[in-house]
């Protein structure tokens, strides 16, 4: 059974069956909402190619039109999209503020928020009902302090309206570690002209800063004496022709999982080989799967690469600290590796899973019992003894893509079918999610009417 890019079914059944074979994953979704929104600070048309066919993308690329940004895309053989973007400064009329749905991407309201701000463009952000539920207080402060006045629900859930104004030079110390804020701030200045400093506790992600020097802009990146990242931008015109979005390491860490658990080896070429990336890659190298990556190259100032994971009798794996951020979208599907290894799994320093898409700790505890695994809340993560292997059963996603997508490769390697309600959400950052299972000799079929 097959599907098309968007077609997701909202309930589904998975069988047991073992994962194996070459995959090319869909493109990755964090740098495709960068390719767009960047695309849209260039004057004149960027070629943009590689993005992800998700909501999450097309949520990006719809606003971008909102304000004016002609943004094309259309699908590509390789299922994934290429088109153009053409941020040439328009004329645009004072007709009050611009409302955007922003759907159930956070990074979409985040980062247009600093878009928006830099530009001096009044705007209010919205999104469904999962997305008004996820606080905007982190991206509320940077944006107060650059000298934009923005609004919330009860000073903190969205709709986050973002009033017109200049933005100014900003030195702002983060309380948390989040490339999400930080490319607000990033982008904000870029469409401002104003330098910034950002500090935060420690490094994540920096594929903002990665694509803004391939465009041309000065940004400066390094450790403080405490082990700080510390983000220095300068302003500048950026200038490309063309960005591009690598494959995504997020989408392939599912299947990487399932072969670390299981009998078979999975190869997947043209994946993103960021730093901030690979912390589920070296969760699995600690526990003993065999991890290879080959075929390094650098596109767009990103590197990539393809990466074979084959199984192994997993031990046990502890995560906090830096790693956690390196790894935090892949910490459910992680969990079942660590369920199925010989010691099981310890996270710590996760707080920030409780204010994803869902309370992803809650969320994966109550998804792990019902498949008859052991797994025990803290508040700031879990652990899951090893030795265990799930079992058939019935689970809910809770409008969570990740939590559909690991209760997917729990069914494979389990011992029962899984039925998973709420899978349509899976359409928000991997459409092509049950066509890969198939092709690695998955099996499943869909529950819907």
């Amino acid at each position: 059974m097959s599907v098309t890019a968007m077609d997701v079914p909202a309930r589904v059944r998975v069988h047991p069956a073992p994962l194996s074979g070459t995959v090319a994953v869909s493109g990755d979704k964090s740098i495709g909402h960068r390719c767009l929104l960047v695309g849209s600070l260039i004057p004149g048309r960027v070629e943009v190619t590689g993005l992800a066919p998700s909501a999450d993308i097309a949520a990006t690329a719809a606003a971008l039109r909102l304000l004016g940004v002609e943004v094309a895309l259309t699908a590509a053989e390789d299922g994934r999209l290429f088109g153009t973007v053409d941020g040439t400064p328009a004329e645009v009329a004072d007709v009050g503020p611009v409302e955007v749905d922003c759907g159930n991407s956070g990074t979409t309201l985040r980062l247009l928020a600093g878009v928006a701000a830099g530009s001096g463009r009044h705007v209010v952000l919205d999104g469904d009902a999962s997305l008004r539920r996820r606080p905007v207080d982190r991206i509320r402060a940077p944006l107060a302090a650059m000298g934009i006045v923005t609004r919330a629900r009860e000073d903190r859930l969205p709709p986050l309206e973002v009033l017109p104004g200049r933005v100014h030079e900003v030195d702002w110390a983060s309380p948390v570690a989040s490339a999400q804020i930080k490319s607000a701030v990033l982008l904000a200045a870029v469409a401002g002209g104003v330098p910034a400093r950002i500090v935060s506790p420690l490094p994540s992600r920096d594929h903002t800063e990665r694509m803004l020097r391939h465009v041309g802009i000065d940004v400066h990146s390094g450790l403080g004496p405490q082990g700080e990242e510390i983000v220095r931008l300068v302003p500048g015109s950026p200038r490309a022709t063309s960005l591009s979005a690598p494959r995504d390491p997020s989408a392939a860490a599912f299947w990487h999982v399932a072969a670390a658990c299981g009998e078979g080896t999975v190869v997947t070429p043209g994946l993103s080989l960021n730093p901030g990336r690979t912390g589920a890659l070296d969760v699995l190298t600690g526990m003993a799967a065999g991890v290879v990556v080959s075929a390094r190259t650098e596109v767009g100032g990103e590197p990539i690469g393809t990466v074979t994971v084959s199984g192994g009798e997993l031990r046990a794996s502890e995560i906090g600290g830096e790693l956690v951020v390196r790894s935090l979208d892949e910490l459910p599907v992680l969990a079942l590796a660590g369920a199925l290894s010989s010691g099981g799994m310890r996270v710590r320093d996760a707080s920030e899973l409780r204010v994803k898409e869902s309370d992803r700790i809650r969320v994966l505890a109550e998804t792990f019992h019902a498949l008859g695994l052991q797994l025990t809340e803290h508040e700031d993560g879990f652990h899951v003894p090893g030795a265990q292997r799930p079992r058939g059963g019935r689970v809910n996603a809770h409008g969570d893509h990740r939590i559909a997508m690991t209760a997917a490769i729990a069914a494979s390697l389990g011992t029962g079918p899984v039925d998973i309600d709420g899978f349509s959400a899976v359409g928000t950052s991997y459409p092509g999610f049950l066509a890969d299972l198939e092709r690695l000799g998955g099996a499943w079929e869909s529950l819907d009417g």
